[in-house]
């Protein structure tokens, strides 16, 4: 069965494909085995590899079984020892066979592992990995997780108190979020985040991929600082229509509906217009809009760049909010600090790595025997949909800077000539000025904003849960110039919202700034666009670089036209 060789090879990844693995897996379209089986066996497998290493090596299994490597010897040595089925191959595999040979001896070694643990029991053995007991014995200290796993309830599909009840009956309630980041990583305990309603943070090894609350879409994990953009529109049913501008894979979107069905009411209509441009992310955007049932609320405007919109037209008259989370550098984005190891037994010689093939000898077609992996002593596992799938780190950083918040201030601009909005939130998972504060600034002091009667949303403005945040936006003097008086730039400032990675506050680097319409200003239908230069959308043959967004999914960065143009744009 192919089940093996390809968890395996996953786990390798020769490739050096980027992404969660759970992202690599779903990916792959080759498979035989089917993505579920094959995450199930990884995850179960690394829960108990602390355990099986040790077993594996003191019988000598990678001795005796040349055609074994590491992996291929663990995910075996699991499945012959502690799945219900056992090893999931027919009774000649070559697979099989090579493991069930060692039974006796790897069986007495489990069962000398399970007293050496002081537990009597099989069951009692197996509650005590999957509580995270054993995680203590990785190092000598507890290290502090500094990335939670945050899960938000779906107020369109149930209530907190609901999911409490169920998903996490029998989980134990933190006085702080302090208390979840030291508890061991797979402790039963949860936080109620005080600045979003409906907020979890749980530690950071829990797996609730599998959950039924998971699977039915009424739980979804979200970074907290993700949350951000949505909550701080703060939809109202006197706002009309939503638009998401940059929608895929849907967090913020479904986040957006949650809100708006909470407080619509009976006889009422409005809708989520959700924008995605790449037909793929469409499909991921559109699966996530149903599964979590809100596509009684979303509209979801697939293959469609919102850039191309004419935002005085009569489809978007009624369009009174904007969510704007275009793609930026991703460099506020972190992958799991806590991520799922897996340990690998040592291969003769002294490696855990399997022996390089001998490239001078011919592959015979139909041999399974060889495996691509030539993996290190611990595999690191992220577990995390939401790492990002590519975050570029090459090519000179102040271009790459200046080519995306040329954009991000392109689509700002765009968003501020919708007629009748009166709300924008904009928000990056960038750590730059440069695309943070330095696009608001410029958008405050462009002729769209000032003409249009668009200011920064004040501090005291914001929804409480915001409101009271303390990380605010920065000013680096050496970076951007800045037309406003030093009373409006220290209230900007003041109004922009920041998260930092890596802090005792649990989330990614992030930024989100607000923006409303003062109606005591004449709105103009025609507007000029800034001298800058002119943003010629994306290449699909050339030229074009990837980012990553907010959601942490790689898309396509601007490229910049060396023919600098003014150009007037009618609504």
């Amino acid at each position: 069965m192919s089940l093996y060789y390809e968890a395996a090879a996953i786990l390798a990844n020769s490739d050096n494909i980027g992404g969660s693995l759970k992202s690599r897996i779903y990916k792959k379209k080759d498979l035989k085995s089917t993505p579920a089986q094959i995450f199930a066996l990884i995850a179960e497998s690394s829960k108990w590899s602390v355990v099986l290493k040790p077993v594996i090596e003191r019988c000598a299994l990678l001795v005796a079984e040349k055609k074994l490597t590491p992996i291929l010897a663990l995910l075996l040595s699991h499945d012959l020892l502690l799945a219900k089925n056992g090893v999931a191959a027919p009774a000649n595999h070559v697979l099989k066979l090579a493991i069930t040979r060692h039974k006796a001896r790897l069986s007495a070694e489990f069962t000398k592992a399970r007293i050496q643990h002081g537990h009597a029991t099989l069951d009692a053995f197996k509650q005590a990995v999957n509580n995270g007991e054993l995680d203590r014995e990785d190092g000598a200290t507890q290290k502090i997780s500094r990335h939670p796993r945050w899960v938000r309830v779906n107020t369109i599909k149930g209530t907190l108190e609901k999911q409490l009840s169920t998903t996490f009956a029998g989980f134990k309630k933190a006085d702080s979020l302090r208390d979840v980041l030291l508890a061991p990583k797979r402790a039963k305990t949860y936080y109620e985040d005080p600045n979003i309603p409906n907020l979890l943070a749980l530690p950071s090894r829990i797996d609730l991929s599998r959950s039924p609350a998971y699977t039915a879409g009424q739980i979804i994990f979200q970074d907290k600082a993700s949350c951000f953009p949505a909550y701080l529109l703060d939809p109202q049913p006197g706002d009309g229509d939503v638009i998401d501008a940059t929608a895929a894979p849907g967090n913020k979107t479904t986040h957006l509906a949650a809100i708006v069905s909470s407080k619509i009411q009976p006889g009422q209509e409005q809708r989520v217009i959700a924008f995605e441009r790449d037909k793929g992310r469409t499909i991921t955007l559109q699966k996530m809009v149903k599964l979590a049932s809100a596509d009684g609320v979303v509209q979801v405007k697939g293959s469609s760049d919102f850039l191309a919109t004419k935002p005085g037209s009569d489809e978007f008259e009624n369009v009174g909010a904007i969510l704007l989370d275009p793609s930026c550098s991703g460099t506020g984005i972190v992958g799991r600090d806590d991520a799922i190891k897996m340990h690998l037994p040592e291969a003769p010689g002294g490696k855990a790595s399997s022996q390089k093939p001998d490239k001078t000898k011919k592959r015979k077609r139909g041999d399974e025997t060889s495996d691509p992996s030539d993996a290190a002593a611990t595999l690191s596992l992220d577990f995390d949909e939401s790492t990002p799938e590519e975050t570029p780190i090459d090519g000179k950083l102040s271009e790459r800077l200046a080519a995306l918040s040329t954009f991000q201030l392109h689509i700002l601009t765009h968003a501020m000539r919708f007629t009748n909005a009166h709300k924008i939130t904009y928000s990056t998972c960038s750590i730059h000025f440069e695309e943070n504060e330095g696009v608001v600034f410029q958008a405050l002091a462009s002729s769209v904003a000032i003409e249009g009667g668009w200011r920064i949303l004040r501090r005291e403005e914001q929804v409480d849960g915001l409101k009271s945040w303390q990380r605010r936006g920065v000013w680096e003097d050496d970076k951007v110039g800045c037309e406003l008086d030093d009373s409006a730039k220290k209230e900007a400032l003041d109004a922009c919202i920041r998260c930092e990675k890596d802090t005792d506050e649990g989330t990614m680097g992030f930024f989100v700034a607000g923006f409303v319409r003062d109606d005591t200003i004449p709105q103009v239908r025609e507007t000029a666009v800034e001298d800058a230069e002119e943003w010629n959308g994306f290449s699909d043959d050339d030229g074009g670089e990837k980012a990553a967004d907010a959601n942490g999914t790689a898309v396509e960065q601007p490229r910049k036209n060396k023919n600098k143009k003014r150009k007037t744009a009618r609504d």
